[in-house]
């Protein structure tokens, strides 16, 4: 990239270094300078900007991103869409979160643009959390190294999600001879709730005498009964291989893998294994739902991962679990609350489909042919390919036309009754169908049938709570267009619109929260309202 202060005249095309206003327009850092922005800078009295020009070799940073990213996801991954040089990996199920370190930090040694941040190898995740993000250090990079990145990742995809299998858990807890009672009321609830968290149920449970014979002949009952993973809870703990629980394991066939582990507290715990089945004598911190060592061992199992002696010996970084007198609580404990594991957001949509056509001499628009279809399926088709989920169509006049059109395509319908007094009534209509844990949504026009659901999804990447990024709106040549991504703390303002409007008014109030997204083409500008547009 080349780096220069340039007059604006001569800065069409230029990626602004820095943020800079036009007017009431904010055109932000890494805004690609338009034909349209020259005039607003030049009217607000900006003769001089601080850009960036790529060079022939250069490649721009959602580009780039992409293509990391894509190299990156592995199985049981998505993705978003790259926005300012930024592209967020997902879990697509609950599971553990899998990856080689030492290829994630030669990927980030590569080349200071190309960079790719995880969470911790082997940490549980759930469906729809991130788990990584791909950022290109601003705004470009050269071909040459993106081409050594996405080459290095060929071959064996970087981070993917080992999802959990519903495995079928067996427990044996000993007793002291002389105090056999039925298993621990405490140790079955809190193995069943910590077994439900990883997708597995415990389906048996025993207890024996603390002896290596009983132990042996308890163990193989569990077997016989079908178990993919065995817990021994001991009355007294292990604590040597050749203890009460290992000799059992040894006797019932077999193999101690590793006694102890480099986790506090959880150092006391036993893996073993008879045959395919792995068995682990537990720590007695097994017995409390606090994390402890052998919730590091238990997440790996239950994706059917497997865990070696030496991956036990690797738990130290990261294994000191309870807390020190000289050291405070972390914030998080101190205040009762952990923070909230980072997820995509929730983005529904609204494609409104009730309006009177009054501009097309009677006849429905949304009806029209385009290309064979109606209008009214190619727009929602294209809503219901984006990343937007559910999709609502409000629906008013010809109602059931409308339905039949869109017949067998994955959206839900709202009717509005009063779609005569306007737009606004439609916006209610859809706003009051959302779920109600949707953090935002893509309000689409029906009668815009260039809008393709990649530029559905460009917002969908652009929109950013903590960012303060709350509502996108598309842009081409620096006009803004359609459809507007707002965050559901409007939905309340929304609501309350009347009369033959939408929410376009909203924009202008909370200017200090819209982002724009540029976009590539005009699909996002145009509309199909009259005769003549059909051509």
């Amino acid at each position: 990239m080349i780096y220069a202060d340039m007059p604006v005249d001569e800065a069409e095309g230029a990626i602004l270094a820095h943020g800079v206003f036009a007017g009431q327009r904010k055109l932000p850092k890494g805004h690609r300078v338009s034909h349209g922005d020259i005039a607003a800078l030049r009217d607000a009295g900006v003769f001089r900007i601080a850009g960036f020009r790529l060079e022939p070799d250069d490649v721009g940073e959602d580009e780039a991103a992409d293509r990391i990213a894509g190299a990156a996801a592995g199985p049981q991954t998505t993705r978003s869409a790259a926005f300012t040089g930024r592209c967020n990996l997902f879990a697509a199920a609950d599971g553990v979160l899998a990856y080689d370190r030492e290829r994630l930090d030669a990927l980030n040694l590569m080349d200071e643009a190309i960079t790719i941040a995880a969470l911790p190898p082997y940490e549980p995740v759930r469906e729809g959390q991130m788990i990584a993000t791909v950022k290109i250090i601003p705004f470009a990079v050269g071909r040459a190294p993106l081409e050594r990145g996405a080459g290095f990742l060929v071959g064996g995809k970087l981070l993917s999600v080992a999802p959990y299998r519903g495995l079928k858990v067996g427990l044996v807890e000993t007793v002291i001879p002389g105090g056999r009672n039925k298993p621990s009321d405490k140790l079955v609830r809190v193995t069943r709730d910590r077994l439900a968290s990883v997708g597995a149920a415990l389906a048996q449970t025993a207890q024996c005498g603390h002896e290596a014979g009983e132990v042996a002949a308890a163990l193989a009952a569990q077997l016989e009964a079908g178990c993919d993973l065995v817990l021994i809870a001991g009355a007294s703990a292990t604590t040597d291989r050749r203890d009460v629980v290992p000799a059992g394991i040894v006797a019932a066939g077999g193999a101690i893998d590793h006694f102890g582990m480099p986790v506090d507290p959880g150092n006391l715990l036993l893996l073993a294994r008879v045959g395919e089945v792995p068995v682990v004598g537990l720590p007695g911190c097994a017995r409390s739902p606090k994390v402890n060592g052998f919730d590091f061992v238990l997440h790996r199992l239950a994706a059917g991962l497997a865990v070696t002696r030496e991956d036990v010996m690797r738990m130290g970084a990261g294994g000191l679990l309870k807390e020190i007198g000289t050291r405070p609580l972390p914030r998080a404990q101190a205040t009762g609350a952990a923070p909230a594991p980072a997820r995509a957001p929730r983005i529904a949509a609204i494609v409104l489909a009730a309006g009177t056509s009054s501009r097309m001499g009677g006849r429905n628009k949304l009806l029209q042919d385009m290309d064979g279809l109606p209008m009214i399926r190619r727009t929602a088709e294209a809503v219901a390919a984006s990343a937007a989920a559910p999709v609502v169509v409000v629906t008013g006049r010809d109602a059931d036309a409308v339905r039949a059109a869109l017949d067998g395509l994955d959206v839900r319908f709202a009717h509005n009754p009063a779609f005569a007094d306007g737009m606004a009534g439609s916006l209610k209509t859809g706003i009051e169908a959302l779920p109600q844990d949707a953090d935002g949504v893509v309000v689409a026009l029906g009668d815009m049938p260039l809008v393709s659901a990649h530029h559905i999804d460009r917002l969908i990447a652009a929109f950013d709570e903590d960012e303060g990024r709350t509502i996108c709106v598309p842009t081409h040549d620096g006009k803004w267009g359609n459809p507007v991504l707002w965050s559901r703390r409007y939905f309340a303002e929304m609501r309350a619109i009347t009369g033959d409007k939408g929410a376009r008014g909203l924009l202008h109030t909370y200017a200090e929260t819209l982002c724009e997204v540029p976009m590539d083409d005009a699909g996002i500008l145009r509309d199909f309202d009259t005769p003549e547009a059909f051509g």
